[in-house]
Order: structure tokens, then C-alpha cells, then sequence
């Protein structure tokens, strides 16, 4: 696998979160995110074969690379947990906070310092580029640095996830009254960086195998050499997982929201459009390259527009019929008002489609009902559109004004 490619990607994602880091600079949080991403995107830099060989023979150090990968591996480990303490510590829990870092901090300086005295204590003279832990799983201090940082990237990685697993349990159990979009964005992202630092665990539990392995006298590189797919995957999500909270609420009122409401008006939309003339297609152009919000906007105002002409078509009689029905079949108030309107707009798509004369005062009446309604209840479109597949248009609504029509009509 070439590692350089999400060392690559995480560097684009760096660079484009660094104005953020230059503004913000003062916050934890934008700090660890970026402390986090630098050192993952390190991680992968420093262990591709190719970078092996450059440092090994800069340094004139055999294998001094294998400790600068173990020494940002144990680095990354503390980014994380430091900046899950900094996410979720609030500003009561400063001070508490700001404890939890400093002791993390120490904990992993020291096991850096170890790292760097077990390499110096033990020999390791033959360059090895992709199966280190194992040719040197016997070797004295080499070993012990080996398995010192695995277990400390483990159990950081177990920790983070079952801190991540908690608390997106605490969020998924609070009141529904108290739930908002950002909070289940949080969940959903913390879920994933769960699953993410899972597969972390994963990777250090195949490192570890590969070289028990070794001291039973078994050969387990090919699972050594997986553990790094584990690796990328597991950096994909923990990235995912950081993105969601902060890009997912974004695109939840920019994209999915709109283009929900966009699905959700289809039926009024086809109703509308089959009462405005052949084809049925709405009139307001909207341009191809328009996202969901510009195009949300423009068929809103292409119904509002049908509805007003079809306002002389309306019956009064008819919503407030259909709406007292919708009360006594037990609907909210919400639902009993939309019922009304989709009842009211689809005999009066009829009437139009009949060719049944237009009253002018039943239209005042029909857009001042409307309007109310709209100032009243919100996602009222929404609410007819859902309606319209229930509703049933009582048979007397233009039955009065189709006698009326007979009435005026001349006599054969």
C-alpha cells in the first residue's frame, strides 16, 4: 500500500484548515484538531519505504526511523486523547480539563523518552524497511521498545474509543425536548471516531500478533504488513469522524435539508403543475449549476404562485369541512389546517379543469386563509403536499357553485 497517499490527503486537509488554525489560535480545540491531523499525516510520511531509506541514511543511522515513526505514533496517541478532553470539556470543566491534558502530556513524554533509550540500548544494524517488528522481535530493548509502543498506542486508541462510545451514549439518551441537529451530527461523529479508534486497536493487536508470533518460532509477516491497512482505514474514520460535527450541520441546512423539503413537495408540485397548463412544468427557470437551497426557493415561490392562481377556484366551505374532519379523525392542529388547504387547492384544480366560473370573493377568502396559515404553522407546503394523499374533497364543495352556475345559466 503507498502510504504517501493519505499522508498526502491528510496534508491537503491540513493546509486547508490552516487559516483557521491562524485565526483561532488560541483555542484547544482548532490546536489539537490540527495537532492531531499533522501528526497522523507525519505517521504515514515517515513510514513509506522510500522515507525509511532517506532518513536511515541522513541520519547515518540504521533504522533510526522505525523511533521517529514510534515517537509520532505515541505523539498521535496523545493528540487524540488530549483533544477529546479539550472537545468535551466545557468552560466550567476548565481548570479539570486543562489537569487531564497536562497528565496525558507527561504520560506520553515519558513513554517517548523510553522509546528513545530502549533504541539506544539495543543494535539494530541491518536496515529494515518493511518487516522491522519482526526481524528485531527478539532483540533486547528493540523489543521492549516495540511492544512499549503498541501498547501505549493500543491503549490509547481503547481509551479514545470507549470515551467516544460513552459519550455519544449520553447524548443518544438525553430528552427528546433537549435533542438538536448539532447534537445528533456530534453523536454520529463520535459513533464513527468509536469505530475508527477501534480499528487503531485492531492495528496494534496485529502488530503484537505478528510478533508473539515470532518468539513461537512463526513466521506472521503477511499479518504485520495487513496491520497497515488497518491503519488507513482507521485513519479514515477518526478524519471522518472529527469532520462530521463541524461539516455535518452545514450540509445538513445547506443540502439534505433542502433537498428533503425538495422530495416531500413532489406531490404538491405535480398538483400544482398539472393545474397550470400542458406539460405542467413549473415557470420560474433555475439554473442547472443552482444548489438544493436556490432550487428549494424557486419551486416554493412556483407553488405559492399556482395556489394564488387558483385562488378564484377556491372553496372556503370546503377547507374548513376538510379541516374539521381532520380534527374529529384526531390530526394536530398543524395537520387538520394543511388537510384543509390540500382539500381546498385539489377541488379547485378540479373546478378550473371543468371549466367552472371563477369567484373572485371565495378567492380573497381562500388566499387570506392562506396567508394565515403561513404565519401560523411552519413547513406549511410541506404539510399540504403530505396531505394530498389523504384527503378526500367533500362532494358539496363546487356542487353549490356548479347549481349556481345552473341557475344564471340560460334556458333551453
Amino acid at each position: 500500500m503507498n502510504l504517501y497517499i493519505p499522508a498526502v490527503a491528510l496534508g491537503i486537509v491540513l493546509c486547508v484548515k490552516l487559516p483557521s488554525l491562524v485565526r483561532r489560535r488560541h483555542s484547544p480545540v482548532v490546536r489539537s484538531v490540527n495537532a492531531v491531523i499533522f501528526l497522523q499525516a507525519s505517521a504515514f510520511f515517515f513510514s513509506a519505504p522510500p522515507t525509511i531509506s532517506f532518513v536511515n541514511e541522513a541520519t547515518g543511522v540504521s533504522n533510526f526511523s522505525a523511533v521517529l515513526v514510534y515517537c509520532l505514533l505515541s505523539a498521535y496517541a496523545c493528540a487524540c486523547r488530549v483533544l477529546l478532553e479539550n472537545w468535551r470539556g466545557g468552560v466550567e470543566a476548565l481548570p479539570l480539563t486543562r489537569r487531564r491534558v497536562r497528565r496525558w502530556l507527561w504520560g506520553h513524554g515519558v513513554v517517548t523518552v523510553l522509546l528513545i533509550g530502549c533504541f539506544v540500548r539495543g543494535e539494530a544494524p541491518v536496515e529494515r524497511r518493511h518487516d522491522f517488528e519482526t526481524y528485531y522481535a527478539g532483540t533486547p530493548f528493540i523489543r521492549e521498545m516495540m511492544l512499549l509502543c503498541l501498547f501505549a498506542v493500543t491503549a490509547a486508541a481503547a481509551a479514545a474509543a470507549v470515551a467516544c462510545w460513552r459519550w455519544a451514549r449520553d447524548i443518544r439518551g438525553e430528552a427528546s425536548e433537549r435533542r438538536t441537529p448539532a447534537g445528533d451530527m456530534l453523536r454520529v461523529g463520535l459513533t464513527v471516531l468509536a469505530v475508527g479508534f477501534l480499528t487503531n486497536v485492531t492495528y496494534g493487536a496485529a502488530k503484537l500478533a505478528a510478533i508473539v508470533a515470532v518468539w513461537n518460532g512463526r513466521d506472521w509477516e503477511p499479518l504485520n504488513r495487513a496491520a497497515m491497512s488497518f491503519a488507513c482505514l482507521g485513519t479514515l474514520l477518526v478524519a471522518a469522524g472529527f469532520l462530521i460535527p463541524i461539516v455535518g450541520p452545514w450540509l445538513a441546512a445547506q443540502v439534505f435539508g433542502p433537498l428533503r423539503t425538495l422530495r416531500a413537495l413532489g406531490p404538491l408540485r405535480r398538483a400544482m403543475g398539472r393545474s397550470g397548463g400542458p406539460g405542467g412544468r413549473m415557470r420560474l427557470p433555475t439554473p442547472w449549476s443552482a444548489g438544493p437551497g436556490r432550487r428549494l426557493t424557486d419551486r416554493m415561490t412556483d407553488i405559492h404562485d399556482r395556489m394564488l392562481e387558483l385562488g378564484a377556484y377556491c372553496s372556503d366551505e370546503v377547507r374548513a369541512r376538510a379541516c374539521d374532519e381532520a380534527r374529529r379523525g384526531g390530526g394536530t392542529e398543524a395537520e387538520s389546517v394543511a388537510a384543509g388547504l390540500a382539500a381546498m387547492f385539489t377541488a379547485a384544480a378540479d373546478a378550473r379543469a371543468r371549466g367552472l366560473p371563477a369567484d373572485g370573493e371565495q378567492g380573497v377568502t381562500a388566499v387570506r386563509a392562506l396567508r394565515a396559515a403561513e404565519a401560523e404553522h411552519r413547513d406549511l407546503l410541506v404539510g399540504i403536499s403530505r396531505a394530498l394523499g389523504s384527503v378526500a374533497v367533500p362532494p358539496s364543495g363546487h356542487g353549490a357553485r356548479g347549481r349556481a352556475a345552473g341557475r344564471t345559466a340560460p334556458s333551453s
